[in-house]
């Protein structure tokens, strides 16, 4: 295995493993099945800072981790009932919102605070769109405002501006693990 795929796998591994524990900051609300977790500020660091493929890559290692029975999700869940359960969307929704992030993050996002968090939101916005898709045949569509998008748009503005602020920090982290990282970084254009 050559020295960039050694990087790049433990770069993976480590995201996913991070995306783990953004889970186990969770808060169970009583409008829905939804809970509030770190989970979402995860996403938005990995992707920003891995790019879109590695990115996607740490999220794919995350949900195989919970489909695979490991304790990962919200909560300490795991498995297909997770998957494939009200909150599923979401999840699913992770996978594209890092590669979207990502995307936009190599391509000259990250450079600026303001199109950083843009780009967040971008992403923040995919995941509650593929999430209500799914939390609509569990609670049905005139509950999902109330159930899947409402309680969580707050936080999600904090989970924003939060994950802008700590980006150069996951770049550090990148650069100190040998990859390249941040605006100042080679990835593909």
């Amino acid at each position: 295995m050559g020295q960039g795929l050694t990087r790049a796998v433990v770069a993976v591994v480590l995201a996913s493993a991070f995306l783990g524990l953004t889970a186990q900051v969770s808060i169970a609300l009583h409008v829905g099945p939804v809970p509030v977790s770190g989970q979402t500020l995860g996403v938005l660091l990995v992707g920003s800072a891995l790019g879109w493929r590695l990115g996607m890559l740490a999220v794919l290692a995350y949900l195989g981790q919970g489909l695979a029975g490991l304790p990962v999700f919200a909560g300490g869940g795991a498995g297909w009932v997770v998957l494939s359960g009200p909150t599923g969307g979401y999840l699913a929704g992770f996978v594209l919102a890092a590669g979207l992030v990502g995307f936009l993050a190599e391509r000259g996002w990250d450079r600026r605070p303001l199109s950083m968090a843009l780009a967040m939101t971008l992403g923040t916005t995919v995941i509650i769109l593929c999430g209500v898709v799914r939390l609509s045949a569990f609670v049905g569509w005139e509950q999902v405002w109330a159930a899947g998008v409402q309680p969580f748009l707050a936080g999600d503005v904090l989970k924003v501006a939060l994950a802008s602020g700590l980006l150069p920090g996951a770049w550090w982290l990148r650069r100190a693990l040998g990859g390249p990282a941040g605006a100042e970084d080679d990835r593909t254009r």
